[in-house]
């Protein structure tokens, strides 16, 4: 099978696709043919040996995949050659088939298409884990959202809206605003343009926010931390700034103010039944046409190069994904 392997962590130009074996499902396990993988920006920094997990070499990058089941190893239940499914490889994506633990396979809605399921996982179920179970966001609560026309960004605005909370989106550029109000933002802010806490405090009648959602770090990360209200809750999600910024701790205490990791991948595979419950609601609320993954990006996998560039260098709205075949390519509108 093709797959795209890294040998030695290092820049991303030294990946290659070559001919590999297809993995055989060991106990507890299952392969998937992949039809669509997601691209997230934590697949670059893996490969450049950036990231807090360092897979053995040599490896496939890849996380979140959609596709066809395979085979089935032992001790499998519920799972069955031929189900549409999509699965949290850790890593693997990359390839046309890829081995994943049983209990992190999921059958999607028939409704479903792959490229849509492998623009669906990580950042839903981030964002709900984020939303719900972090911060239990409630009702009326006000939801600031940094690096609001990303992946997990959008998703955070949908969740958000659809838990009750009024949504200010903060994004780099008036289009990708534009496309923050598309999926329910109640107010934008432009914060190459705008001052961010300025801007906070004009939208809140300077009371500040409940919840800020941060996937980005980097400068804006105090102005946030300073707009947070009375009780409220920083969610760590990740630092596609590059920067990993310092925090005083003093902000927090002032205003009797939480920060709040969130690390999805570590929850699901430790709280397997209370994930299984929250990847349902995701599912029902897709089903039910309350979400709309953004996949603003499909590229073949031989074009997996341009396609994790665009993720890396932020220049995706939404989501991009690779497909294994030449089917649905191309830049969205």
């Amino acid at each position: 099978m093709k797959a795209v392997i890294c040998r030695e962590f290092g820049p991303r130009s030294d990946l290659r696709i070559e001919e590999v074996a297809a993995p055989v499902p060991g106990k507890g396990q299952v392969t998937v043919r992949v039809e669509a993988c997601g691209i997230n920006f934590f697949d670059g920094l893996v490969v450049e040996g950036k990231y807090q997990t360092r897979p053995d070499r040599p490896f496939s990058p890849g996380s979140e995949v959609a596709g066809v089941i395979e085979a089935v190893g032992a001790d499998v239940e519920g799972l069955a050659p031929g189900m549409r499914v999509l699965a949290f490889a850790g890593f693997g994506g990359y390839a046309e088939v890829t081995l994943v633990e049983a209990d992190r396979v999921y059958p999607i809605p028939q409704s479903m298409n792959a490229v849509e399921a492998a623009a669906f996982l990580i950042t839903y179920a981030t964002s709900h884990h984020a939303l719900s179970d972090r911060a239990a966001i409630k009702p009326g609560e006000t939801l600031l959202v940094l690096g609001a026309a990303g992946g997990v960004g959008l998703t955070a605005i949908e969740l958000g809206k659809l838990m009750g909370a009024r949504v200010i989106a903060a994004a780099s550029t008036d289009e990708k605003l534009a496309l923050c109000k598309q999926y329910g933002a109640d107010e934008t802010i432009n914060y190459s343009t705008e001052d961010l806490r300025q801007r906070v405090k004009s939208l809140t009648g300077e009371r500040g926010v409940d919840v800020v959602y941060d996937p980005v770090g980097g400068a804006h990360a105090e102005a946030a931390v300073r707009s947070l209200a009375l009780n409220g809750r920083y969610l760590v999600i990740g630092f596609a700034a590059g920067d990993i910024p310092k925090i005083a701790l003093n902000l927090l205490l002032l205003k009797q103010s939480s920060l709040i990791g969130v690390f999805w991948g570590a929850f699901a595979r430790t709280n397997p039944e209370h994930n299984a419950r929250n990847m349902a609601q995701l599912f029902a609320w897709f089903a039910d046409g309350k979400l709309k993954p953004h996949i603003s990006a499909s590229y073949p996998l031989d074009q997996y190069d341009e396609a994790l560039d665009l993720v890396m260098e932020r220049g995706a709205k939404g989501k991009v994904v690779l497909t294994m075949n030449n089917t649905m390519t191309g830049v969205a509108a």
